[in-house]
C-alpha cells in the first residue's frame, strides 16, 4: 500500500491512501473516533475512478501520526482475535 502525505504537523495530519477507497479509509476513520483526544477524523473519495481516499485526521493535543499509528494497531489486534474466531468454526 502506498501513502502520500500532503500535509504533516503536530496535530494535523493529511494524507491519501493510494488505490484504497471506502473500505479501508471508513474502518481507520471510525477506530481514530475511539481515542478521545481525536478532534478530528474523516475521509473523502473525490472520483470513484480516481480510487484515492484522502483523510484528514486532527488531535487536540497529541500527535497526529501518533494516533493513526495507535489506531492501526488497535485494528490490527481486532482483526487477530476475529481471525481467531473464525477459525474456531471450523
Amino acid at each position: 500500500m502506498e501513502i502520500n502525505v500532503l500535509e504533516s504537523e503536530k496535530r494535523r495530519l493529511k494524507f491519501e491512501l493510494i488505490g484504497k477507497t471506502h473500505t479501508l479509509a471508513n474502518v481507520l476513520s471510525k477506530e481514530l473516533w475511539n481515542d478521545k483526544d481525536v478532534a478530528v477524523a474523516g475521509y473523502t473519495v473525490e472520483h470513484p475512478m480516481k480510487g484515492n481516499a484522502l483523510m484528514i485526521v486532527e488531535t487536540h493535543k497529541s500527535d497526529a501520526k501518533k494516533a493513526v499509528t495507535a489506531a492501526i494497531g488497535r485494528l490490527k489486534k481486532q482483526n487477530k482475535e476475529f481471525a481467531a474466531l473464525v477459525k474456531k468454526l471450523k
